[in-house]
């Protein structure tokens, strides 16, 4: 059971497992953004698809997220061009920061109930040193035609509530919505359009047969042409070089009881999502019932409850003193999956099998962009990013060490205000 806030709103999709033996053109292995937005899109052009997960469509990070809808990458457009070169980083830099156009115009073409606002995203400087190379990051957006604007202290003092911080970025493609409602509304619309989904089908084998593929699940299989992984922070043995790529982080967001009237005309009051630049740090947003999202870095093991996330409770009370008898209703995480270079990685590690993961963070955009642009792969189209060889991370069993490791770090950078 997807432990969020929204899990308790959302309606069961009322999907069985697989059994027997079914035939499809692709099998997509996994029901989260990236696959639902590949199946969708696949289906649409009038193809036979299976999708299999194995929990439900939203379990992992599509539906525990914190609704964020953020365009762009973790790297500047100027960089992006550095490291894939004019042309396929022009195109790169173009998609990926009107990966948020996508969301939208599937949310209003598929009617999707998930109360989507574009109401912008705000990069929020946490020291004065970060105000410069945001300033520029502006310049590089408004280059590529994203209406990016700088937010002096007195303005993001404004718009967030709080005094804390330096200065922001206001990118106004961007926005929030409800990610489970999202993810499901995907599933419905992928269903709608053709797609067959399996839920509690976690796939056991998957091996070349003849010029296809055979996937296996404990009660079933499917044989096709082609199959896309689309399993993200997840990703288990099945194709253990792949779950070696990333470092699995665990994201955690409590969430508070609807805040009076008074707090609400002054926190976001326009409903901006806003993410605090530095190293750990937290992210945030009000939603439709007026709920404070407070979001960050969490434990590295699956936990439940606001209580387990006290150090969230404590920053939202030293950005708003007021909200110290504010109660807290409920808090989960889940797993995202990092990249050592913070981009998303394609692969296409044999003829017919294709994956990508590795959103750092980002996942709500750019995953429902990289979904489609597997789609386009999967019809012979071009890969958005280059296909690289799957590299598993050295040591990659003492990731949780590394990670606290990591964590500490980025602690100590952030308060000498790095």
């Amino acid at each position: 059971m997807n432990p969020s806030l929204y899990a308790r709103k959302e309606a069961s999709l009322g999907l069985v497992p697989l059994t027997g033996e079914a035939r499809a053109q692709i099998v997509v292995i996994g029901a989260g953004l990236t696959g639902l937005s590949a199946a969708l899109h696949l289906s649409e052009a009038g193809h036979d698809v299976v999708v299999l997960d194995a929990h439900e469509p939203g379990w992992g990070a599509s539906g525990r997220n914190g609704g964020q809808i953020n365009p762009g990458l973790k790297t500047a457009p100027e960089q992006v061009l550095r490291d894939f070169g004019p042309e396929r980083g022009a195109i790169l830099a173009q998609r990926a920061w009107a990966a948020p156009d996508l969301v939208f115009d599937l949310v209003a073409r598929h009617d999707i109930a998930c109360d989507a606002l574009r109401s912008g995203t705000i990069r929020a400087a946490t020291a004065e040193g970060q105000m410069a190379p945001l300033e520029a990051l502006a310049r590089q957006c408004v280059a590529i035609g994203n209406p990016a604007e700088i937010l002096t202290k007195g303005a993001i003092t404004a718009r967030s509530g709080t005094s804390l911080y330096h200065g922001g970025m206001l990118d106004r493609r961007g926005g929030q919505l409800e990610p489970l409602a999202y993810t499901r509304g995907l599933a419905r619309a992928a269903m709608k359009a053709g797609a067959r989904l399996h839920d509690r089908s976690a796939v056991t084998s998957l091996r070349r047969s003849g010029e296809g593929w055979r996937v296996v699940t404990s009660n079933g299989s499917v044989r096709a042409q082609q199959v896309i992984l689309a399993t993200n922070g997840y990703s288990g043995p099945l194709l253990d070089t792949l779950r070696r790529s990333i470092v699995p982080v665990y994201s955690a967001i409590v969430a508070s009881a609807p805040l009076p009237l008074s707090l609400r005309e002054r926190i976001l009051p326009q409903r901006e999502s806003l993410y605090e630049l530095g190293e750990i740090t937290t992210y945030y947003r009000a939603d439709t019932e007026g709920r404070l999202l407070m979001g960050g870095r969490s434990a590295s093991r699956d936990l439940e409850g606001a209580e387990a996330f006290p150090y969230l409770m404590a920053r939202a009370r030293r950005l708003w003193p007021e909200l110290q008898k504010l109660e807290w209703e409920t808090g989960w995480n889940g797993q995202l999956a990092l990249t050592l270079d913070h981009y998303p990685h394609l692969h296409r590690p044999e003829p017919g099998l294709l994956a990508c993961l590795g959103y750092n963070g980002r996942g709500v955009a750019m995953a429902t962009l990289m979904g489609q642009n597997l789609a386009e792969m999967a019809q012979g189209g071009a890969a958005l990013f280059p296909e690289r060889p799957i590299k598993p991370i050295p040591l990659h069993f003492a990731w949780k060490a590394g990670v606290v490791a990591g964590i500490m770090k980025g602690r100590i950078k952030d308060r000498l205000g790095f």
